[in-house]
């Protein structure tokens, strides 16, 4: 872990606007209230909180996809990639996997047609899959190879910074501790940073070197995961802990 940031969020406040309601800030219910976040470089952060702490909502505002929010947020690298919890409805069932990981960088316009195919097939290798599953689709895999067409797809461009979401907890034990050993190498092997957003404590335990704890939008407290898991001083996170048990 470096010193050097690669994201911050600074005062961050989101909101929702009501179903069908009018343009007013009446309208408008708070997601988000006055978080604070620094991601440094090969940091591990995670994320925990239950269902409608505003993880997501949080996730979604660092990658640019949230028109109303007040607040900073500064990237210091090239724009994060996510890995999302599904990996049966986050890949498209109908194109290859050949297609799905070329898509971006024909996007991105910068390679010809033999390095595209050199990327993907490098990257491909990395998440430990072969040259053999390029002409696959997604329904003809597996939920733990597609988790890794995932995490392809999002290194394709080499980010710095990679948002997971939830990113283990629709796979079984097993695969999610193979899923995670794989985010573990390629974070050391590319330099990476991740937001981790978890609601599973012992995950988060396993690779976050830092974690933040949300209830209703706000960070009610950020430790070290030892810290956090040793001392909590919320009693919160301390209820937290005590589910996950």
């Amino acid at each position: 872990m470096t010193n050097q940031p690669v994201l911050e969020v600074k005062h961050l406040n989101t909101w929702y606007r009501q179903s069908g309601a009018l343009k007013s800030r009446r309208n408008r219910q708070q997601v988000l209230k006055d978080v604070n976040l620094t991601i440094y470089g090969g940091e591990v952060l995670g994320v925990v909180g239950e269902s409608g702490s505003g993880k997501s909502t949080l996730a979604r505002a660092i990658l640019g996809m949230l028109d109303e929010y007040e607040g900073e947020i500064i990237h210091y690298t090239k724009r994060p990639q996510m890995v999302f919890q599904d990996p049966y409805s986050a890949l498209n069932p109908v194109r290859t996997i050949r297609w799905i990981l070329e898509e971006p960088l024909k996007v991105y316009g910068k390679y010809n047609a033999a390095e595209r195919k050199q990327r993907v097939v490098q990257t491909l290798e990395k998440v430990g899959l072969g040259e053999e599953y390029l002409d696959r689709k997604p329904p003809q895999l597996s939920g733990g190879q597609r988790q890794r067409i995932c995490i392809a797809s999002a290194l394709i461009l080499r980010p710095k910074l990679v948002i997971a979401d939830e990113a283990v907890s629709a796979l079984d034990v097993t695969i999610q501790a193979q899923i995670l050993q794989l985010m573990v190498a390629l974070k050391k092997e590319f330099h990476l940073s991740y937001l981790f957003i978890s609601h599973d404590l012992n995950v988060v335990y396993q690779i976050c070197d830092r974690a933040v704890v949300l209830k209703r939008g706000e960070v009610i407290e950020a430790n070290t995961v030892d810290e956090l898991f040793d001392h909590p001083q919320h009693p919160y996170t301390k209820q937290l802990l005590d589910a996950a048990e």
